[in-house]
């Protein structure tokens, strides 16, 4: 049992449209009235969201939290805690922990560590055991577990038949998951094309004498996988787009009917990869950072919708790994508390549109639409987002509640900030700060 809250002054925006209403959440942790009928009802707590949007939660499809084995550079506590101070009210735990999340073990285990966390924490799993890419992980037993999302995030899955064998596969699951449909989510990358390689192959690639990984590296895999999801009907998630072709092969498969999905990170929507040109890794990520044409065709993709939802890619980096030379540190930047922020300063699109790609779109593709992403209506689990647009700030990764600081946008000035975060009714973020 919670306490019981009114979100007062706001206005609601969820996928039915935008209105003025005042929300109050009951005891039981689902909204209890909408609107006019909110005033007739009392709260234990008001929060005042005056000059604000109250959405439903946002959901980041794609977060490394670390934990289990590398808690130095994050935990799932301190993972889910900014993602609460970013609004998120569900993070989709990616499986490339120590060990890998390719057992039931290991899948038990992050439930388990996720239970008194902030935000729901998704357990998402491997596709192949050891995310080594040769031999399916028990997709079956996972799915038992709660599983919608597979995953060998960080690496591709090589081998175009045993690719093709966990799409049939996965077709076959609703038996083990109540009838609900699973997704193979792809990091596209043909390794022989990338192997080697430390940002994008292009012009500053040439000039920085950095090996640069050319487009057709994520776009041969991204073709590949189009035709296996058309072939078997199975649902193919396609993680953190980067390139212009890439985009353009997936708004192509989705004219035609086939089951795909698609994600764009903040990072690859706000930089190209002439930031590479101060040798700072923290622009050095995974895929990398791409030309100015790419970050166009990736922006035209999240508005007309070709692009489903806006990911993170979360990926915290202890500053000893980051302070090695280019080619050895590893690739990755923090986001999960300036996607909001960024999303509103650099895309120029309706705050509907861009609620939309961080909460009901990714929801539906998480599997988790029944809790989370869904209209703000009676009866529905109290999972909200209460966030200023125009509130200007500074970002500064030293206030944030990671463990790690890998930042690329230290000292930007940008507007939007989340004001109040409510997880299961429960205000876990109010006025900006965590409330345990």
């Amino acid at each position: 049992m919670t306490e019981t809250l009114v979100l007062r002054g706001g206005t609601v925006v969820d996928a039915s449209g935008s209105r003025v209403a005042d929300v109050v959440v009951g005891d039981d942790g689902r909204i209890a009235a909408v609107g006019e009928q909110s005033e007739k009802l009392s709260a234990d707590r008001e929060l005042d969201a005056g000059g604000c949007i109250v959405s439903p939660g946002f959901i980041d499809l794609h977060t490394h939290l670390r934990e289990p084995g590398k808690e130095e550079a994050e935990t799932i506590e301190t993972g889910a805690r900014g993602g609460a101070l970013g609004g998120f009210t569900a993070l989709v735990a990616m499986p490339n922990t120590t060990p890998p999340m390719d057992s039931v073990s290991v899948v038990q285990e992050v439930i388990a560590l996720g239970e008194p966390a902030l935000t729901d924490i998704i357990a998402s799993a491997a596709i192949t055991i050891g995310r080594a890419g040769e031999e399916l992980a028990p997709m079956a037993e996972l799915a038992k577990l709660g599983v919608r999302i597979f995953t060998d995030d960080g690496t591709g899955v090589q081998d175009d038949l045993l690719m093709k064998r966990a799409l049939e596969y996965s077709v076959g699951l609703s038996p083990f998951t109540g009838g609900a449909s699973v997704a193979l989510a792809q990091h596209c990358e043909v390794t022989a094309l990338s192997e080697g390689t430390y940002m994008h192959e292009g012009e500053w690639s040439s000039r920085l004498g950095i090996p640069g990984q050319p487009a057709e590296s994520e776009e041969l895999m991204v073709m590949r996988d189009i035709a296996l999801a058309k072939s078997t009907g199975a649902r193919v998630h396609f993680q953190h787009l980067s390139t212009a072709g890439s985009v353009e092969l997936v708004r192509a498969a989705k004219a035609k009917g086939i089951p795909v999905t698609a994600e764009a990170t903040t990072h690859h929507f706000t930089l190209t990869d002439a930031a590479c040109a101060s040798y700072d890794t923290v622009f050095k990520v995974h895929p990398p950072l791409r030309g100015d044409a790419d970050v166009a065709a990736v922006k035209a993709g999240l508005a007309d919708g070709t692009i489903d939802a806006i990911a993170t890619d979360h990926a915290p980096h202890c500053a000893h790994d980051k302070e090695r030379p280019f080619d050895a540190a590893p690739p990755g930047m923090i986001g999960l508390e300036t996607a909001l922020a960024l999303a509103i300063t650099e895309l120029d699109l309706p705050i509907e549109t861009l609620v939309g790609l961080l909460s009901w779109k990714p929801a539906k593709i998480a599997g988790i639409d029944d809790v989370h992403g869904g209209p703000i209506a009676v009866g529905r689990p109290a999972n909200l987002t209460v966030f200023d647009p125009d509130e200007a700030w500074t970002i500064d990764s030293n206030s944030f509640a990671s463990r790690s600081t890998n930042c690329p946008y230290e000292g930007h000035e940008v507007k939007g900030k989340v004001r109040h975060t409510v997880v299961h009714g429960e205000a876990v973020v109010i006025d900006q700060e965590a409330q345990r």
